[in-house]
């Protein structure tokens, strides 16, 4: 009798001290907003959000995150914003849908003293008043419980362009003495799509050589849309176009469906570059049916985003700023992986 009393102490003890710890437990409200759900990468990006932030639980801390598809709507991602704020959340992520609206959001998130990641889309573009955000709003991301993270889009430029560089006609397949290209941008307003458009194209220069452009439209990062362009492009400049420059990947896709359409053969007659490194887009790269990709690390900056929102809720401070760097996948990188 007096064993089994003491089975019984010890048993209710532990569950007296299990209950406690449950009771203990802290759990924090994450909001993700993220521009758009049916962007290939930011899929990617927001399941390793949940999946980061899944592995970091421990008996004391769990998370909640309240994940949102902002449509590609600014009015909807505001709504999400004001949801966020009204439910109480302790930590925003936010994967902006216009960067050039930028201000008000930050603001009201700043204004309710809820700590703020800004993550993939960086709010740099200018004003009314031909200011940047920076200028301003009185440098916003100066505010300690404020920061982005993301990749220098500059660098994923420069790469595409260097790839071309460095092929062994450097992209002139005729022998004309300059490289004739069509450019298909992503989002205008997107500074990522504008420092691509730009930089891709300035590698080049800066390397000496001459480029044509034949043509520049914006597909709006969507593969459909990419496919399209290329198409009327390919249609319109025919043999001429000797580089198709991609903003990502989803309207590199839909140009190589083109290219192959239209009986043009990449690494033959035409070259394709595009930005992500989405596991369609390598596999092509691969097979030999794309020049080359740049690898934006979802994984790297999807965990670097939350262990600032880690930080940020633990009162640690911060950077205002994280980069994580591209890496140039072509043939060669592909193949000695």
């Amino acid at each position: 009798m007096k064993k089994f009393l003491a089975i019984l102490l010890v048993a209710m003890m532990a569950l007296s001290a299990l209950s406690f710890a449950s009771a203990e437990a802290k759990t924090y409200k994450v909001g993700v907003s993220i521009y758009q759900f049916t962007d290939n990468f930011m899929t990617l990006y927001r399941n390793e959000i949940e999946n980061y932030f899944k592995s970091l639980e421990t008996d004391d801390v769990k998370y909640e995150i309240i994940m949102a598809d902002g449509k590609n709507d600014m009015a909807e991602q505001t709504n999400q914003i004001n949801n966020f704020i009204t439910q109480g959340v302790d930590v925003i992520i936010l994967n902006l849908v216009q960067t050039s609206s930028a201000d008000a959001l930050i603001d009201q998130i700043v204004a309710n003293e809820i700590p703020l990641v800004l993550i993939n889309r960086e709010p740099l573009a200018y004003d009314a008043e031909g200011k940047t955000l920076d200028e301003a709003y009185e440098g916003i991301l100066n505010n300690p419980k404020v920061c982005y993270v993301g990749a220098d889009a500059r660098q994923s430029g420069t790469f595409q362009g260097e790839m071309v560089a460095e092929l062994e006609n450097h992209g002139d397949i005729n022998g004309d003495g300059k490289i004739s290209y069509i450019m298909i941008e992503g989002d205008p307003e997107n500074i990522d799509a504008q420092y691509r458009t730009e930089y891709s194209v300035k590698a080049l220069t800066d390397a000496g050589y001459t480029v044509e452009c034949l043509d520049d439209q914006v597909g709006n990062w969507d593969q459909t849309k990419g496919q399209e362009l290329c198409a009327n492009a390919l249609t319109k400049y025919g043999n001429d176009v000797e580089v198709v420059f991609c903003n990502n990947d989803a309207m590199a896709l839909g140009a190589a469906t083109a290219i192959q359409t239209a009986g043009r053969t990449v690494g033959k007659d035409i070259y394709l570059l595009g930005v992500d490194a989405l596991e369609e887009a390598v596999q092509l790269v691969k097979d030999g049916e794309m020049t080359g990709t740049v690898l934006n690390d979802h994984i790297g900056q999807s965990h670097a985003a939350v262990d600032v929102a880690v930080k940020l809720l633990n009162g640690e401070d911060i950077e205002n700023y994280y980069w994580v760097d591209y890496v140039k996948v072509n043939k060669a990188y592909v193949d000695a992986q």
